[in-house]
């Protein structure tokens, strides 16, 4: 085996490359491979498929984070605006209903500016997403590469071999020669491909633990910010509704 391993010539290297870009063409073509072997790598493909998921939801993730910080900014510039307007209509109106629109105003205010302590924790949330997937997924990903091209150098060397065992003849030393020096590149792709598929399937289950830890982490500080939030306006808000108990209602029509 040492012996046909050493077999550096040009013309196996192009034997090799033969036959290993004929099983890249067969993969994007789409073309049916051999059943046993597309099924000896089941386990694999159902990594990479938890692989392929964990990156496209974390990248939505991020996405959807920048635009909720954004929609955050923007309600809170709303809400202190429609605040600020009811304090500057209720200075003018000496009624009761004045009264009611300052501290309404005031409370919206508040509102507004207790709602932009939400930003910190999804800033932070945000980086170390931003951080796992530079750094953890993208560490995957190459791992990944590097797996597919030992993947596609072993199914070409499979192709290989069954092509020489097609018109092996055991009588003729040189074919045999030949089946025993393909049967070694064989091997010797198989043992990589196996090492590194080892590695993906360790380091997407790594992965998937990582990532659990991380939104647990966080989100439980976003819920955290969010309860106060909610505690702080709404205790705001059932104090003003208490000292207006008695008021005359008032219905409102709007001109459109």
């Amino acid at each position: 085996m040492d012996r046909y391993a050493q077999d550096k010539s040009v013309v196996n290297k192009m034997q090799q490359k033969y036959w290993e870009t004929k099983q890249a063409f067969i993969k994007a073509t789409g073309k049916k491979e051999d059943e046993h072997v597309v099924a000896s790598d089941a386990d694999l493909d159902a990594k990479l498929e938890l692989f392929h998921s964990i990156q496209r939801t974390c990248l939505d993730l991020s996405k959807a984070i920048v635009l909720y910080q954004k929609r955050i900014c923007f309600l809170s510039q709303e809400e202190n605006e429609l605040g600020k307007f009811l304090r500057s209509q209720g200075f003018q109106d000496k009624t009761r209903a004045g009264k009611m629109m300052q501290a309404t105003g005031k409370a919206l205010c508040f509102s507004s500016q207790q709602r932009l302590a939400l930003r910190n924790p999804l800033c932070r949330f945000h980086q170390e997403v931003e951080t796992f997937r530079h750094r953890a997924i993208s560490d995957t990903w190459l791992t990944v590469n590097r797996m597919e091209q030992c993947r596609t150098e072993y199914r070409g060397a499979l192709l290989w071999m069954k092509d020489v065992s097609q018109e092996l003849d055991p009588d003729l030393y040189k074919q045999m020669e030949k089946f025993r020096k393909v049967q070694t590149q064989v091997r010797l792709a198989k043992k990589n491909f196996d090492k590194l598929k080892m590695d993906v399937c360790q380091k997407v289950d790594l992965l998937g633990a990582s990532r659990c830890n991380l939104l647990s982490h966080m989100l439980a500080t976003y819920q955290t910010t969010l309860l106060h939030f909610w505690e702080k306006t709404s205790h705001t808000m059932a104090a003003i509704h208490e000292s207006f108990k008695g008021y005359q209602p008032y219905e409102f029509t709007t001109l459109k």
